[in-house]
């Protein structure tokens, strides 16, 4: 039997956050990140962590006034940030496959049409 830890260490955490998958006993800690209270929040957050260094270098490295560079860098996030939330859910069914979970887990507050509504919509919308 495997014992399960409660946390990552860093390096691990940070290995994850590039797609690397967890350790076997941290499978109770990836269900409850991919799909607990807040994941979608984290999802994001973890979505930024690669783009830091493009942030630095956009703040940093170029030359110019500094709105500039706040602009650029701004932007860049914005960008970030919609590639991160457009691709949610296919991240969330790889992550959970690659540790060995149902691809099909959903985040809470996730809805779904029921039957009653397939059917009302097909009906309403004749392909």
């Amino acid at each position: 039997m495997i014992r399960q830890r409660r946390r990552p260490s860093f390096p691990e955490w940070l290995g994850y956050t590039v797609g690397r998958p967890m350790p076997a006993d941290l499978r109770d800690w990836v269900l409850h990140d991919l799909t607990g209270k807040h994941a979608y929040t984290r999802h994001l957050t973890r979505g930024m962590i690669p783009f830091l260094p493009i942030f630095a270098a956009f703040l940093f490295a170029f030359p110019g006034p500094v709105w500039i560079r706040c602009a650029m860098t701004l932007l860049a996030l914005i960008l970030a940030l919609f590639y991160c939330a457009a691709y949610m859910a296919p991240n969330r069914a790889h992550r959970l496959t690659q540790h060995g979970l149902p691809a099909t887990l959903d985040a809470p507050g996730v809805l779904h049409a029921t039957p009653a509504e397939r059917t009302r919509y097909t009906l309403n919308h004749p392909r």
